[in-house]
């Protein structure tokens, strides 16, 4: 086992008094250093613990989170990033492991409706777990449509059954995995798009999008990705969708709290520079500093675009050569505004998809032409909704996250970013949110830029990879680095992918490949 060399752990959060004190039995235990306190970060680290590593995480920012930062502004809390959980079982399982109840960390409330998706011309559909609702909603739009509907149904739960269920927590770590995995990919016709899929058994074009816009939600055009991602659909009917009482970033100060119990620190203001390699494998991490971090496995939650590329020397690549990673196809970018307003607005849901005139032409300006088109579709989140703390009295918190192409667009948006919050904020104004403009009492915009600056996003894409067929399971970038000996990555751009589901199986999946601990 490498020796640990650096004094300190300044900036951390800092572990209860409680914690193992037995640093002979402590220096005996293999070190695992996590770049990184996203979900699948904080999620390997309590794994790891459990399994008997002693765990370092290290995390860039100045609090934990990651994509899920939070944001504090003038008496708003905004969720930076994700913003339901669809599969919470995933989150108690970490619980378990650690010995506790999520529920006595956690307040987790089913929304009703999941969404609300409208139509440029003021129509709209309530999408929820309710399958006698979600019969007369489809049936609203066209009656001719139920049967195809429910053959739809039927396709997306073989999805999650041979998807999800199957190959979530599988590594992929050896072509063998693929070849065993082959045949339920050719059960799922998974060589075909989602929206091909929805298509072939619906035919009103309000009802297509309506069942074929999630893999938006993990940074796929639903055009492009395969068909397998219809098991959204499924996982949201199953486990429902839920928000935190105290936003997403409650979740990860319960993940935080875990790790704090198992004697485990978060170093934050800690960006990794270099994943240091010796005699062919990781043997720690240096910071910005200078420092030296030694340990016996490195798990990189960052975006693996950036890790292979920045954080390991090109000669250590045989796999990831800045030409493959120049080469992919990557996720979109993410325009999000953060504002509070003086005022609320008690007839919009907590989450709404506020639909421009154009779809698949829009995400083809996005994906392939890499074009900032002047219309948009919106993602709104109105949390206080469900938890009016997240907002002084009277008021409303909001984020609205606009799909963009990614920084191959050219885009400037030190420029740009200004008259497009503009332009979002008189089509809110316009359709969802009557007299925004006289009310907005605080506001912050994020940009593809921002993505690549502050959280080393590769191109600013928001979910690394696209899920594409052949960038999904065995295709994308492995658990276990293909190049690097004693290298590890989990998160949104390593498999299964991203969601906040993806992100913890990849957590799951880690367990499966890393060396066991001697007791």
């Amino acid at each position: 086992m490498n020796a640990y060399r650096t004094e300190g752990f300044g900036n951390a959060i800092t572990p209860p008094s409680t914690a193992p004190a037995d640093d002979a039995q402590l220096r005996k235990r293999p070190t695992a250093v996590v770049i990184g306190s996203g979900f699948g970060g904080l999620a390997a680290a309590i794994r790891l613990s459990v399994k008997g590593y002693e765990v370092k995480v290290l995390e860039k920012l100045d609090a934990p989170g990651g994509r899920a930062y939070v944001h504090h502004q003038d008496g708003f809390t905004f969720d930076a990033g994700p913003t339901i959980i669809t599969a919470p079982f995933l989150l108690q399982e970490l619980w378990a492991l650690c010995g506790k109840r999520f529920a006595d960390d956690v307040t987790l409330v089913a929304m009703d409706p999941f969404y609300r998706v409208r139509f440029s011309d003021g129509t709209w559909f309530d999408y929820n777990g309710d399958a006698q609702h979600m019969r007369a909603e489809v049936a609203r739009f066209e009656p001719a449509d139920l049967p195809g509907y429910e053959r739809f149904l039927q396709e997306a739960e073989r999805c999650k059954t041979l998807g999800f269920e199957g190959m979530g927590d599988m590594a992929f770590d050896k072509i063998s995995d693929l070849m065993a995995a082959i045949p339920d990919f050719l059960r799922m016709g998974a060589w075909r798009s989602l929206y091909s899929l929805v298509a072939k058994h619906i035919r009103n074009e309000k009802l297509r999008v309506v069942m074929s816009f999630h893999p938006l939600l993990i940074g796929g055009n639903p055009f492009a990705v395969t068909c397998a991602y219809a098991l959204i659909n499924s996982l949201e009917r199953t486990w429902g969708v839920h928000s935190a009482m105290g936003g997403t970033g409650a979740i990860v100060r319960g993940l935080v709290g875990l790790l704090q119990a198992r004697g485990v620190q978060v170093r934050c203001n800690a960006p990794v520079t270099q994943i240091r390699i010796e005699q062919g494998r990781a043997c720690g991490v240096e910071l910005d500093t200078g420092e030296f971090i030694a340990a016996d496995i490195v798990v990189s939650n960052a975006d693996t675009a950036w890790t292979y590329k920045h954080l390991v020397a090109p000669e250590h690549r045989r796999v990831w050569s800045d030409r493959k990673i120049d080469k992919g196809h990557y996720s979109m970018g993410l325009f999000v505004w953060y504002f509070g307003t003086s005022r609320q607005y008690a007839d919009v849901p907590h989450h709404m998809m506020v639909l421009g005139p154009r779809y698949e032409g829009l995400l083809k300006d996005i994906f392939e032409r890499h074009h900032l088109a002047k219309d948009f579709s919106l993602y709104l989140h109105r949390p206080t909704a469900t938890d009016p703390s997240l907002a002084p009295a009277g008021c409303d918190t909001f984020y609205v996250l606009s799909p963009v192409p990614h920084l191959d667009s050219g885009t400037d948006w030190a420029t740009q970013a200004e008259p497009y919050r503009q332009a979002i904020a008189q089509a809110l104004q316009d359709s969802v949110l009557p007299g925004l403009q006289e009310c907005i009492v605080t506001s912050k915009v994020t940009t593809p830029q921002d993505f690549q600056d502050r959280l080393w996003s590769y191109k600013g894409a928001g979910f690394g990879l696209e899920p594409l067929l052949l960038q999904s399971a065995w295709f994308r970038p492995h658990n276990r680095s293909e190049d690097v000996p004693g290298l590890f990555v989990v998160g949104a751009s390593t498999h299964p992918g991203a969601g906040v589901p993806g992100v913890l199986m990849s957590a799951k999946a880690l367990e499966t490949v890393v060396p066991h601990v001697k007791s």
